[in-house]
């Protein structure tokens, strides 16, 4: 069977920050969800993107196969309210199982991986692809899947603005793992008010 790639995404400010400090610059970084007419179904609400940020959307939605996100990104967004923003199965790198979830737990599209880190999770999200892509959000996880050379590509949704502090993209990563090559960029897609970017990581 032919395997998907495993790529990590976020959207980015100029400065490299995906959060501002406290969880703030959110309506900043994701101000192209709403910056033109073309209206692409999410969660239960309805964004009006640009044609080039719709076409960007659609081709990560249809091309993932699953998602591996940390505890941190579950947490903030309250498991989307038990779905996945692009309807794949997520595997959620966790030291305990949320009790508060436990309810959910069948029907929600979750599996909270509490051994093996993300190596672990990013081998059992390959398999339920089904030979689809893997989507590594956001920061944390992506710098770990980097540093175990499990990444074959960075997207980025570069958004026009300067956060000033916050959560840097890939921050932390081990002066070992670095510096880090990348390929690129092999795709370009101007939107309303964000560029998105996609790199292959050179290994």
């Amino acid at each position: 069977m032919i395997m998907g790639k495993v790529y990590a995404t976020a959207s980015m400010s100029l400065d490299g920050y995906i959060a501002g400090p406290g969880e703030s610059g959110f309506d900043r970084l994701m101000r192209w969800h709403d910056s033109g007419d073309v209206e692409v179904p999410v969660l239960g609400r309805t964004f009006r993107m640009s044609q080039a940020s719709a076409i960007h959307w659609r081709e990560m939605a249809g091309a993932a196969g699953a998602g591996v996100i940390g505890r941190r990104l579950f947490d903030l967004t309250d498991g989307w309210g038990g779905n996945s923003p692009t309807g794949e199965p997520v595997f959620v790198v966790t030291h305990r199982f949320p009790e508060h979830w436990r309810d959910r737990e069948t029907s929600a599209p979750f599996t909270f991986v509490t051994e093996g880190g993300v190596a672990a999770a990013i081998e059992q999200a390959k398999a339920a692809a089904d030979g689809k892509d893997v989507n590594v959000a956001a920061g944390t996880m992506a710098r770990q899947a980097l540093e175990l050379g499990l990444l074959d590509e960075v997207w980025v949704d570069l958004s026009p603005v300067f956060l000033g502090d916050g959560v840097p993209f890939m921050s932390g990563l081990k002066s070992d793992d670095a510096p880090v090559d990348l390929e690129g960029p092999v795709s370009v897609l101007q939107g309303n008010g964000v560029t998105h970017l996609r790199y292959r990581v050179v290994r």
